[in-house]
């Protein structure tokens, strides 16, 4: 018995049988707006993750150091207690250290004052505004002293587009855009100084980071986290074996952060210069 080749049969695949139907174009539009839904909220979980670890690094960063600090005074100061039980020889000596030696901690009022940036198409431009710096501060000499500081204050920003090379952002129908926000900066500083009586001139020079956090805004928002310079001088006047005035001059350099989703970053560095003054408490 012959049996009859098969033969495959070709469909196109216009045929109407493999055509999808209007029940299954609406789940394919379903499955695809399904997806695409899923890959938003995946990214902007994403980024907000991103931004909670960085905060938790830079955290960490800084209580690793500050611990360091503390145990080098503490390594500093059993290194040169007596031993025995005997008088140190060291002690005319010690005193002498001690007296130029201070730890205190400080707080001062400041202006911010802001430079404007332009770059990649956008006109970026900060308001200037007031705030407030705490200081925890260890002088050990003329040449050996460091500080922990923190200061916080109102941070808006205004965007705009920069001439003929804005590109997409020149759609923008109501330019320039303004969004409201604050600015903490975190950082640890080398400080040298010299006492001459009741005064005692310094300069300050060191490491931090820059972190604004913008408002709620209809056009998107970022934080953004920038490593920071600092450096400047000023003078501390003692009127008291514990209180003193404090007078300074800080300039911070640093990129100029990008708040805004419609808006790319300048990519231009950008200087805050901070008259400041207030008080400290020595210990």
């Amino acid at each position: 018995m012959t049996e009859k080749p098969k033969i495959l049969e070709y469909r196109s695949s216009k045929s109407a049988s493999v055509l999808p139907t209007d029940g299954m174009e609406q789940n394919l539009g379903i499955a695809r707006g399904v997806s695409c839904l899923t890959y938003a909220c995946k990214t902007r979980v994403n980024a907000k993750t991103e931004t909670m670890m960085r905060m938790k690094w830079m955290l960490t960063t800084f209580i690793l150091m500050g611990m360091a600090a503390l145990t080098g005074t503490a390594a500093y100061g059993q290194a040169d207690a007596p031993a025995g039980g005997q008088p140190s020889k060291a002690a005319p000596a010690r005193a002498q250290v001690e007296s130029v030696a201070q730890t205190d901690v400080g707080l001062s009022g400041y202006f911010a004052m802001t430079n404007a940036t332009s770059g990649t198409g956008t006109k970026q431009t900060p308001t200037n505004a007031p705030g407030g710096m705490l200081e925890l501060r260890h002088i050990q000499n003329s040449f050996v002293g460091y500080e922990m500081a923190f200061s916080y204050n109102p941070a808006d920003q205004s965007y705009a587009p920069n001439g003929a090379s804005c590109g997409l952002v020149c759609g923008n129908p109501n330019p320039p855009t303004k969004i409201t926000g604050n600015a903490a900066e975190v950082s640890i500083d080398y400080v040298v100084s010299k006492k001459m009586g009741n005064l005692r001139p310094f300069a300050v020079g060191g490491l931090g980071f820059f972190i604004a956090v913008p408002g709620a805004t209809p056009f998107g928002n970022n934080t953004s986290v920038r490593p920071t310079y600092v450096f400047g001088g000023g003078v501390d006047y003692g009127f008291g074996s514990h209180l003193g005035v404090r007078v300074q001059v800080r300039d911070n350099m640093y990129k100029a952060p990008n708040t805004s989703s419609i808006y790319p970053a300048t990519g231009v560095f950008t200087y805050s210069l901070e008259p400041m003054g207030g008080v400290y408490y020595r210990f």
